[in-house]
């Protein structure tokens, strides 16, 4: 018996037609392309978005005086769009702000994760501050400036006076003189965190149950205070953090 031709065992490789071949290439270049239009579009947010936001912040803290410079960074940048920053540095000459507008632009501030801001003079509500030097990191907030004993009498009601006794553990020691609690004699009294809010409490076995709140605002929880004698002035801290 004549036998045939033998036939493969394993499965017959056809050649893809060339309109398969057609389809697969146009695939690849339209994944390409997309590929590529999302690396410029990063790239051009990095370069563009910082300069944007550096230009919002101005433009807001100039409200309250004159803004010199600020530098916004942030990988990737396109985390700008929902307010978070690695770091702003702002650096203004002069501004004039009520410890309120203070607290909310702190808390504009929260998605930023390292927030540097020095000011050369400033009026934080009636009295005139100067070399202020404000840190964010994370929520902690840490405010460093410099007060004339001159500017600090000139703040003061008439015939009202501070000296300062010292300072530790977060709280500031003043002997006052004046009209404080209804009380027209010298007192000793202590400003200090209380609950998240800066008080100042008298010393004395009759009005120390009495409290005079000097900052209180929902976002700001306040932890501490000091006061440093410098010169013809005072070196004043703070230690707070975002609610």
């Amino acid at each position: 018996m004549a036998l045939g031709p033998a036939t493969p065992a394993g499965p017959t490789l056809r050649a893809a037609s060339p309109g398969k071949l057609s389809g697969v290439r146009r695939g690849v270049r339209i994944a390409l392309w997309v590929a590529g239009g999302i690396v410029v579009l990063l790239g051009l947010a990095q370069i563009f978005l910082p300069k944007l936001a550096a230009s919002r912040v101005s433009s807001r803290i100039g409200k309250y005086g004159k803004v010199d410079h600020v530098h916004v960074s942030a990988w990737p940048a396109i985390e700008l769009l929902w307010g978070d920053a690695d770091s702003i540095e702002v650096h203004a000459s002069k501004l004039r702000v009520n410890p309120g507008q203070t607290a909310k632009l702190l808390d504009e501030a929260r998605g930023v994760q390292r927030l540097d801001v020095d000011v050369a003079s400033a009026e934080e509500g009636p009295l005139p501050v100067s070399d202020v030097v404000l840190q964010k990191r994370g929520s902690r907030i840490s405010v460093q400036a410099h007060v004339d004993e001159a500017d600090v009498a000139a703040a003061l009601p008439s015939g009202f006076s501070v000296q300062l006794l010292g300072s530790h553990e977060g709280q500031v020691e003043v002997q006052a003189s004046g009209g404080l609690f209804g009380v027209g004699a010298s007192v000793e009294a202590v400003a200090q965190a209380s609950d998240g809010k800066l008080v100042v409490r008298p010393r004395g076995a009759l009005i120390e149950a009495l409290k005079l709140t000097l900052f209180s605002d929902p976002r700001v929880y306040i932890e501490g205070v000091g006061a440093t004698r410098s010169g013809s002035g005072y070196e004043l801290s703070l230690d707070a953090r975002l609610r």
